[in-house]
């Protein structure tokens, strides 16, 4: 666990010395997200086990006090952005650092919250989510993408030869749309639906950003959502990029297996999302916490680079499929025939 918890404060204290006192510490936020992981990657010796083992700490404090502390940083970024004394340069790069932080590190621990079985839990999580007005995920991932990964039935899912900037509004509207109709389905009526408690808690974080800074408080939660949301949907798009199952009979596809979500193996921005990139064995056992996710580099699809580094790929269309396209189709397999 200690890996993960220095990864992930360290960027907590660096944003929060931030907001409180400016100086060098928005630069050294942005720094620490971008080139300090991308080189302590590179430091083989850092290396996480690929199999953890059987015997493994669930996590749980680490999720919830990074979860309590998304809140203070969020609305704290607001006023900084608005209200603060900030030059315009640190403005600049406290929104991205801070954004950032919301879509990587934020987001990986809102959906591992979301996967736990403790109801207070999950509802930690999706008050995060919800803060930052992507509060349908909670319902759209383990509804949805969980259930259909890898097939044409999942928006998350991309296809070959898609660019980030088609799937990035189908996954967007896809998701929330399928996310309605499965919750429908499961409740038939009865009961509070859960899209009125994450547009309810859209509106109430809409609320602070205009208490905190007028109008442009609720502009500068509007642009930090944005940017957190698309690194969200990045990830999705990364993760499971080309890959299908087979459909064996009309309609059912065969179980999701390690073949079916890409995996990175670099262990700083692994730990600063808390094992995202392990999602092949997180698909396979979604009720695993994250320190005990398994990575196996025969059986997974592993990407040429960290999954933060690929993100920024996926931004040009014509490199990404040139680095992914020939990947993708080593692991495809034909379909077999009905019957």
């Amino acid at each position: 666990m200690l890996r993960f918890t220095l990864a992930t404060l360290g960027m907590v204290v660096l944003l929060a010395l931030a907001l409180a006192a400016g100086g060098p510490f928005p630069a050294l936020a942005l720094i620490y997200i971008t080139v300090f992981t991308y080189a302590m990657d590179r430091l083989s010796a850092l290396a996480a086990p690929d199999h953890p083992g059987q015997e493994f700490p669930a996590g749980n404090g680490l999720s919830v006090l990074l979860a309590l502390a998304h809140f203070p940083l969020l609305y704290g970024g607001i006023w900084a952005l608005t209200q603060g004394t900030a030059t315009t340069v640190d403005k600049i790069l406290i929104f991205l650092s801070l954004s950032l932080f919301i879509g990587q590190v934020g987001n990986s621990n809102a959906h591992e919250l979301i996967h736990r079985s403790s109801r207070v839990l999950r509802r930690l999580g999706v008050a995060v989510y919800t803060s930052f007005l992507f509060g349908h995920h909670a319902s759209a991932h383990v509804r949805v993408h969980h259930v259909h990964a890898a097939t044409p039935r999942d928006p998350n899912s991309a296809r070959q030869g898609e660019s980030f900037y088609a799937y990035a509004p189908r996954a967007w509207i896809g998701g929330f749309r399928d996310g309605v109709r499965a919750e429908s389905r499961l409740r038939q009526g009865r009961g509070w639906h859960p899209y009125v408690g994450y547009l309810g808690g859209a509106a109430v974080s809409v609320a602070l950003a205009a208490l905190i800074g007028g109008a442009a408080g609720v502009l500068a939660l509007l642009a930090i959502a944005a940017y957190a949301q698309a690194q969200l949907l990045l990830s999705d798009y990364v993760q499971h990029y080309g890959l299908r199952r087979r459909e064996i009979a009309p309609g059912k596809y065969e179980p999701v297996g390690p073949q079916h979500s890409w995996n990175a193996p670099q262990s700083f921005s692994s730990a600063l999302m808390l094992n995202a990139p392990r999602h092949s064995d997180h698909h396979a056992h979604p009720a695993r916490p994250y320190p005990g996710l398994d990575l196996d580099r025969e059986r997974m699809p592993i990407l040429p680079h960290s999954l933060p580094v690929m993100a920024v790929i996926a931004l040009v269309p014509p490199l990404w499929r040139r680095l992914m396209d020939r990947r993708a189709r080593k692991w495809h397999r034909p379909e077999p025939a009905y019957g």
